[in-house]
């Protein structure tokens, strides 16, 4: 069962979900200890009787404060860590040679050295003329065009006419560029007045220096010289630098591949919701979200609330990564928790002190794949991924972690008396503002933001620093992230 299945009115900009509200007004304190031990030595996820957290008002089943015990849940920082150490434990895919229109957003597996010297040869940096000795030059009848073989030398007094980027005629010493020559009713050359200061100019001469506006070869690099390291990120500029270099292909880190199961007898693929169904929100937004974070998503499928098409997709899958939707709380039709036990999956995060998204997990199914259970609610969903399948993402992609930043709080933000909170924010300035719509079930903040503030337990004032999550788009554009 998704936690989508919602009937909050959606007024309240920072509206908790039935069980956080409870929370902020009532601390059940400590448990007994005996009940602590009877509720740590019961296997995860299982149900637990009259200790099992009831239904809230938006279908979800996060636990309250004082059940979190329970679940073992585990902090937001640790969660993190522990995604990005399980994804260092896979081994390692081997290196693949791509095209470079395919290279996008990938990263290198291999240092990227020069193949040749940048430039090549020497080349003119403007249009105008190459010039050989001191001025003024007789200008030769022929000119040098980008892409000319090799022209005739020059010898001095000599100049000829030469484009941007073509080759430089041996023995040439300088180009004069267009704006500054002029020639004269005999067709010699002779560098123009020029504006400004100094003693050359005052007496109605322009110096043309050795070397002017003449881009020497191996200027920017020599061959063999690297030029990145293993490591980088392909960007859009670092296509460019390969294809100069001499490359046409790219030994990069492979995506891993994500399966993402789409779980919920109640979505909708298409229309208006209508009787109780509701559109699937996460089936579109997540795959390309996914692919932002560098992920070859290779199936999506939905499976309703049938635990048989689960158990199949699991064990039938070859993906590194499988991402749920929903049930992975203790209801009814959530089929999460048995499947997994029924594997014998090792859960290494079930539950996280977040909110949204509290009952979200990550397991090892076998050797080499794991599985992220995100909440069915759309921003828990988000808060999941952020969490749990962003760092193990990353760190299977070859990614170097995003240098943690805080800005200031434009406004006091209202926090969870136990656990972080996720609150969509706007980068205005240098200040993060608050957006409404925040609650477990919306998607109307999230899709207004920049970023995700980290809210620490019992909130932040104004002005208080907080780190942020960047969104993937926010910073590098929609084309170069969904490649």
């Amino acid at each position: 069962m998704t936690a989508a299945r919602s009937t909050r009115d959606g007024q309240d900009a920072d509206e908790f979900d039935v069980e956080e509200a409870l929370a902020l007004v009532k601390d059940p304190g400590p448990r007994p200890a005996a009940e602590q031990i009877r509720a740590e030595s019961a296997p995860a996820g299982a149900p637990r009787g009259s200790d099992r957290p009831p239904a809230s008002a938006t279908g979800t089943q996060e636990a309250t404060p004082g059940q979190q015990a329970q679940h073992r849940a585990t902090p937001w920082p640790e969660a993190r860590v522990l995604a990005e150490r399980a994804a260092r434990s896979v081994p390692r895919r081997a290196p693949i040679s791509v095209p470079l229109d395919a290279a996008l957003g990938l990263v290198l597996a291999a240092p990227l050295a020069a193949l040749t010297d940048l430039p090549s040869f020497d080349t003119s940096a403007m249009d105008g003329w190459a010039v050989a000795g001191p001025g003024p030059w007789e200008v030769r009848g022929d000119g040098v065009l980008a892409g000319n073989a090799a022209p005739e030398r020059l010898t001095d007094g000599e100049a000829v006419r030469i484009a941007t980027g073509a080759r430089v005629p041996r023995d040439a010493t300088a180009v004069l560029r267009s704006e500054h020559g002029r020639i004269d009713d005999k067709e010699r050359l002779h560098a123009r007045h020029a504006q400004g200061h100094g003693p050359a100019r005052q007496a109605g001469t322009l110096d043309v220096a050795h070397g002017q506006d003449i881009r020497p070869r191996g200027q920017e690099c020599r061959s063999g010289d690297q030029l990145l390291p293993l490591g980088a990120l392909v960007t859009p500029a670092v296509l460019g630098l390969a294809a100069a270099a001499g490359y046409d292909t790219l030994t990069v880190i492979p995506r891993p591949r994500v399966e993402v199961l789409v779980l919920g007898d109640e979505l909708l693929t298409e229309g208006l919701p209508r009787e109780g169904l509701i559109r699937d929100a996460l089936g579109p937004m997540l795959p390309p979200w996914l692919r932002a974070l560098g992920a070859e998503v290779v199936a999506v499928r939905r499976l309703g609330d049938d635990a048989a098409a689960l158990h199949k997709a699991i064990t039938g899958s070859r993906a590194d990564l499988i991402v749920t939707t929903g049930g992975t709380a203790s209801g009814p039709v959530d089929h999460v928790h048995p499947i997994l036990r029924r594997l014998g999956a090792e859960l290494l995060v079930d539950g996280v002190k977040v909110r949204p998204g509290h009952p979200m997990l990550l397991a090892r199914t076998q050797e080499g794949q794991h599985l992220v259970g995100l909440p069915g609610n759309p921003l828990a969903a988000v808060s999941g991924l952020l969490t749990l399948a962003e760092p193990l993402l990353r760190t299977l992609a070859g990614r170097v972690a995003p240098e943690p930043y805080t800005l200031p709080c434009r406004e006091a933000v209202q926090g969870h008396p136990y656990d972080t909170r996720l609150v969509p924010v706007s980068l205005r300035g240098e200040r993060a503002v608050p957006l409404h719509y925040n609650g477990p079930a919306m998607l109307r903040g999230i899709a207004a933001s920049d970023a995700l503030a980290v809210v620490p337990p019992a909130g932040a004032r104004a002005g208080q620093e907080l780190e942020l999550i960047d969104l993937p788009w926010a910073s590098a554009g929609i084309d170069a992230c969904f490649v």
